[in-house]
């Protein structure tokens, strides 16, 4: 079982708007992530503080649990609110979030036992496009919390984290777009036109 938590909780500050709901190719960005990751998910859920911007989509809509804790507190939103043992995080601004990559981590996470399968590309890790298990993760995220630790990833010394090659990463996602999140207007066209020659 797999839940797929999309976090809608950014600022957009670079944007100027909200970068979710932005149009792309004509829809909202948010619900193109949707309907690419929608094939491999039991589950989607979608974290925001503004519920009522995004009743549109008829999904969960959970609001931060840990207020004001910043991009740690969104995760463990997303990985409290799930129901299922396996939770995919992808943040709302990538619009090539593929489920070929998810599907590989989740067959790695299972035959390795990991905790954690997660990339870590030239900008560092991608937490916010990457699987965790729900069981043995959340509550060492919430200890990381009560320790007042603000990195996204202070607790990964404490569980098993695959951390993916950067061949693994190019069989997971031939495209190597994956990883890529949308910031201005200018990279959102860029992207209108990449998506359109798909």
């Amino acid at each position: 079982m797999l839940t797929i938590v999309i976090q809608a909780g950014g600022m957009s500050s670079r944007m100027g708007e909200d970068k979710a709901l932005k149009p792309f190719l004509g829809r909202p960005l948010i619900q193109r992530v949707i309907d690419r990751v929608a094939p491999i998910a039991d589950e989607i859920i979608v974290t925001t503080n503004r519920p009522a911007e995004y009743e549109f989509l008829n999904l969960r809509l959970i609001p931060d649990l840990k207020p004001g804790r910043g991009a740690l507190g969104g995760l463990y939103t997303a990985i409290a609110s799930a129901t299922s043992p396996l939770v995919a995080v992808v943040a709302c601004d990538m619009p090539f979030v593929g489920t070929m990559f998810i599907e590989g981590a989740r067959r790695l996470l299972v035959k390795e036992d990991a905790d954690v399968v997660v990339a870590k590309t030239e900008e560092g890790y991608e937490p916010f496009h990457a699987l965790y298990r729900r069981e043995t993760c959340l509550p060492i995220i919430e200890s990381a919390i009560d320790a007042d630790q603000w990195k996204v990833i202070a607790w990964f010394p404490q569980v098993k984290v695959r951390k993916l090659t950067p061949d693994e990463v190019k069989l997971f996602d031939p495209s190597g777009l994956c990883f890529w999140n949308l910031n201005t207007p200018e990279e959102f066209m860029e992207a209108e036109k990449l998506a359109n020659e798909q």
